[in-house]
């Protein structure tokens, strides 16, 4: 058996103590680049528009179509390659990355630009599909939450909006895409140097995917992601008319710099007690983000805003790792499938909370947004709370 085959086998059956760090940040930086190459076109529309003869409006449908190859993905294609060995699936999907952002970076057809876009979205369906149960299979079990809290760790770091915007300004968008791709090749040899492979799931574990989602504890988790990110979604979609109805339009950088950096705070809080306090990490944050719900509610005074926003980034820091360890534990041998499903709920919420936002803005006014997130936020408390048995157990597998 060679070397790196001993190493693989030893860390599939958890006798190593130690976080595997170079295979971990290697998914964050996958994770890192999954974000960045769907979030950089939004603060590129105008460049985009007019290198492709189009509208900022036509320019938008680049951020459209990926997140349509995401969200069309994820399921069917993580059950149909859950038998696939893991290092090869990964470096696929890297390697679409590379493909499809070069295209993007070269391409002067805008219809050839949609499609890049659509088959990269693909690759990120897949991509979000696995990294939590690639992470969680690299260590023992004691450390499995906190391997999770580093790998997911590229997702806030990639704030691709500002870093696009920045770096458009100085060397074009097609230099951005170009980038990104130099970035994913960098990444394959990464990968194939520091990353041990592993076996997909064999045929007779594969179960159909009705049955995984009636597992018990996936549906309570897949409830909970779908309140709560679209609570998120809505406050965070509408940030900027939200903080100009309290006088806040030109503090509208500050208070997202809050939120980025207590949401780091809230990762690194969540990659310390998650592997022990689950549970009450769940609860804990989501009646501090209700809470904060009800303070805007009460008040738009910056002196409650500023606080507020704080807890809002604090709590919602580390949701993605709670809820994909939650749906993982619950789901097992088919926690890949599962987690193909959290990311297709994270995606309706995304979408929906642009939608719902913008509805209450145009016959409540934003003054509502406070209490249909209480409400929203409510439901996934007492459904978190409800699932003591399954999904957020008292007593943890």
């Amino acid at each position: 058996m060679s070397q790196n085959t001993t190493s693989s086998a030893q860390n599939d059956s958890g006798t190593s103590e130690r976080l595997p760090w170079a295979g971990l940040l290697a998914l964050a930086m996958t994770g890192f680049i999954c974000i960045l190459t769907e979030t950089v076109p939004a603060g590129l529309l105008l460049q985009i528009g007019d290198g492709l003869g189009v509208s900022e409006a036509l320019a938008g449908q680049l951020v459209t179509l990926y997140a349509l190859g995401s969200l069309l993905a994820a399921i069917p294609l993580t059950a149909a390659t859950r038998g696939w060995r893991r290092r090869p699936l990964l470096l696929l999907c890297i390697i679409g990355f590379l493909v499809f952002n070069t295209i993007t970076a070269f391409s002067s057809n805008y219809i050839l630009t949609l499609a890049a876009r659509f088959f990269a979205g693909i690759s990120a369906g897949v991509l979000w599909g696995m990294i939590a149960g690639y992470a969680r299979r690299m260590v023992p079990e004691s450390l499995k939450g906190r391997a999770m809290a580093v790998a997911m760790v590229g997702t806030p770091l990639a704030i691709g909006v500002p870093a696009g915007t920045f770096l458009g300004a100085f060397v074009g968008w097609r230099a951005v895409f170009g980038i990104m791709s130099l970035l994913a090749l960098l990444l394959v040899f990464w990968v194939l140097w520091k990353l041990p492979d592993y076996p997909g799931t064999s045929a007779d574990k594969q179960l159909p995917l009705y049955k995984v989602f009636v597992i018990p504890g996936v549906r309570p988790v897949l409830a909970v992601v779908l309140a709560w990110v679209l609570a998120h979604n809505i406050l965070y979609t509408y940030i900027a008319p939200f903080l100009a109805q309290a006088g806040l339009t030109r503090r509208i950088d500050l208070v997202l710099l809050i939120f980025g950096i207590t949401s780091l705070a809230g990762i690194a809080i969540t990659g310390i007690l998650i592997d022990r306090k689950l549970r009450p990490l769940v609860l804990i944050s989501l009646a501090a983000f209700t809470l904060a719900a009800v303070a805007l509610g009460i008040s738009n005074h910056p002196v409650v805003i500023y606080p507020v926003v704080a807890a809002w980034g604090l709590t919602f820091g580390g949701a993605a790792t709670m809820l994909q360890t939650a749906i993982a534990e619950a789901a097992g041998e088919s926690a890949d499938v599962a987690q193909s499903m959290l990311v297709t709920a994270w995606n309706l919420a995304i979408g929906s909370g642009g939608v719902l936002g913008g509805i209450l803005i145009e016959t409540l006014g934003v003054a509502s947004f406070p209490w249909a997130l209480f409400i929203l936020l409510l439901l996934a408390l007492f459904t978190a709370w409800r699932a003591k048995e399954y999904g957020f157990p008292v007593k943890r597998p």
